[in-house]
């Protein structure tokens, strides 16, 4: 029996043609086979999902933070969505008597928070471009970003304070205003100042404006309503620009999708903010809650508390990257053996019923309701009990960590796949769908997508098992980058957006992410890794010749194969009394920690990232070449060989090092 397939064709397959690669057919969601979900009436703008929530659900609950009562975190206090809209307003008014007008930038700097998101409702009430600043992507980015995108008024929580002044002098050509989420001192108004910038308290910011009332400008869908900066594979980051048009798209194809396998959002879901905001992934979910009138409640911004933050604000959605799922996983794991004899030979028993009848097709409430209650309770408990729906995004799942939270978790395990030029989710897998694990689902009904070969790498769009570059068509996507179109045109070409990643189609219409075009990846923290760029700052160093450096996004760190200097090598085993010839000391221990001891002296001397270190290397006495198939002609590296020839190497690297 085929298998249920959940894609459609609309177009056929292209044959290769004047320099460009062959195409395969083009799909789309059998949720869109009679087309696209048309935008939802009344929503042409951000800042009409917000308002009209407010209009039909103005006593719900919307943002949520933990009251600190006796330096001890108590519950969860609650703003409704007409008090969220009171202060939306006076924010509003306040940017506007500072003389920031429509189409201005604005910069939003700090962990998730209420403040974050009324910030971000008086930027969508005014149309000014939101411009989230976040200091994940290197030491100089808020600075860059700031000049970059010409931010003039940046709201900042009360503890970043310090960093954003480290952008003075240069930042102030542009940025004149800067209004804190808590409170300021008198010194910290002094030193901007000398740069002629004037800082606010948010007490005293919402006060500024209280006595002018501003209308609001007319907005259009194709208005900007975000730049998201993203890093580069080299050189600066890039400013994506994300319009009306695109926010309100996919809302509409999340609300179909949802509706089509029956977990339509409600007023009634709590999601749990703690994915940076400043990331499309966390703000399009958030867009959606606020669409629904459902709850967000922000974290305490504490990795080590986030369990307790869950337990007790309770969610019904739980958004994750693959790290937090990893160290649930973990901690599970852990839990489970140290339980004792009895209690792991039950859980075991249980799992292995719940995973065979999930693997027939069952549903998960179906699948061994007795297992749930007795044995997985616990588990579904420690995500506060009411967790409907988990998903995955921003980096692979494991499979293993996968299969194991669809049995234990008591909810959907989805995965999605997405960027920040598509807006966030472009494909997610379906719920009760086993054969779905490890893939990235169908695509979402709102945008086409189809797969170009990629000839060098073999990878061929048109073969029996499709394989190709991922690209995707539709209205969620940006509108270009920020004064960067030569970059635009690079990945956009004939109204398609190529995302720099290779897919497999499988038979049910699921996509497998299974590699990526260009040489930079992400590890599984969802750091991205520009490896070129790395492997020209180690190489630099005068004991190696040669570096291959390797990470996935399945492991937290990078490792690497070398073709060490024979003669600085032989020279440092004398000075240490290490003897044997040049083979024997590649294989010797002291050597690789002797050299991976000179990489950290380099990265620390170029200011590298903690996950930019080399935590374990192989030494190879025979350089790179072309007869192993190993170099091109050119002596570029090939990378897909390279992994394939030392593939063992890299797993042992792996496996020793945890």
């Amino acid at each position: 029996m085929a298998p249920e397939k959940f894609i459609v064709e609309v177009e056929p397959a292209k044959p290769a043609k004047d320099g460009r690669p062959s195409m395969g057919p083009v799909y789309r969601s059998l949720f869109a086979k009679d087309g696209f979900p048309p935008p939802i009436p009344g929503l042409d703008c951000c800042w009409d999902i917000f308002r009209l929530s407010v209009e039909k659900y103005p006593n719900n609950r919307m943002l949520g933070h933990r009251e600190i009562v006796d330096g001890k975190p108590g519950k969860y206090v609650w703003m409704s969505y007409k008090e969220v809209y009171d202060i939306v307003i006076k924010v509003g008014n306040s940017i506007r008597s500072c003389g920031v007008n429509k189409g201005d930038k604005c910069g939003i700097y700090g962990a998730n928070c209420a403040e974050w998101i009324i910030s971000m409702e008086a930027c969508n009430a005014h149309g000014l471009y939101c411009v989230p600043l976040y200091d994940t992507l290197g030491a100089g980015a808020v600075e860059f970003i700031i000049s970059h995108a010409e931010v003039t008024i940046a709201f900042v929580e009360e503890k970043k304070l310090p960093e954003l002044l480290k952008t003075f002098p240069n930042a102030s050509k542009y940025l004149k205003t800067i209004v804190s989420f808590g409170k300021v001192t008198s010194q910290q108004k002094e030193e901007v100042e000398k740069f002629g910038v004037v800082l606010y308290s948010w007490d005293e910011f919402l006060q500024l404006g209280s006595e002018q009332q501003f209308d609001l400008p007319v907005k259009k869908k194709e208005d900007i309503c975000t730049i998201m900066y993203t890093s580069g594979t080299t050189g600066d980051p890039k400013g994506v620009l994300i319009s009306n048009t695109s926010i309100v798209t996919l809302i509409a194809g999340v609300k179909r999708l949802l509706e089509s396998v029956n977990e339509s959002l409600t007023v009634d879901d709590v999601y749990l903010s703690y994915l940076p905001l400043a990331h499309i992934f966390d703000r399009v979910i958030e867009e959606c809650f606020i669409n629904h009138g459902a709850s967000i409640g922000f974290w305490r911004g504490d990795v080590k508390l986030l369990t307790e933050d869950i337990g007790e604000l309770k969610p019904t959605i739980f958004c994750a990257v693959p790290r937090v799922l990893d160290r649930i996983y973990s901690g599970l794991q852990h839990k489970i053996t140290s339980g004792g004899l009895l209690k792991s030979t039950l859980f075991n028993l249980a799992y292995a019923y719940k995973h065979h009848n999930l693997k027939k097709g069952q549903s998960h409430v179906e699948a061994s309701p007795l297992s749930d209650k007795v044995v997985f309770s616990k588990v579904k408990e420690g995500l506060g009990g009411r967790v409907r729906l988990i998903l995955s995004g921003a980096a692979p799942l494991a499979s293993h960590v996968e299969a194991f939270l669809r049995v234990v978790g008591c909810c959907h395990v989805l995965q999605g796949y997405g960027l920040t030029e598509t807006c966030a989710g472009t494909f997610v897998s379906l719920p009760n769908h086993y054969d779905m694990l490890g893939t990235v689902g169908p695509p979402v009904p709102n945008v086409d997508v189809c797969l170009e070969s990629v000839p060098e790498m073999s990878y061929d769009a048109l073969s029996s098992t499709p394989r190709g570059e991922v690209c995707v068509r539709g209205d969620t996507l940006f509108s270009g980058y920020f004064k960067r179109e030569d970059l635009t045109k690079e990945v956009m070409i004939d109204g398609w957006f190529h995302t720099g990643d290779v897919g497999e189609w499988q038979p049910n219409g699921s996509l497998k992410i299974i590699d990526r075009k260009k040489n930079i990846f992400k590890l599984s923290q969802g750091e991205y890794v520009a490896v070129e760029n790395l492997e020209n700052i180690y190489g630099n160093n005068p004991i190696i010749d040669s570096i291959w450096i390797y990470g996935n996004s399945f492991e937290s760190f990078l490792v690497a194969v070398i073709n060490p200097n024979e003669q600085a090598i032989e020279h440092w085993a004398e000075q240490n009394g290490i003897s044997g010839d040049f083979a024997s000391l590649c294989e010797n221990a002291k050597v690789k920690e002797y050299i991976i001891g000179e990489l950290a002296k380099t990265g620390k001397e170029k200011k590298l990232k903690g996950f930019e270190f080399i935590k374990a290397v192989h030494l190879d006495p025979l350089p790179f070449d072309m007869e192993r198939d190993l170099l091109t002609p050119t002596f570029k590296k090939k990378r897909p060989q390279l992994l394939k020839y030392y593939k063992d190497v890299i797993d042992n690297m792996y496996k020793g090092t945890k």
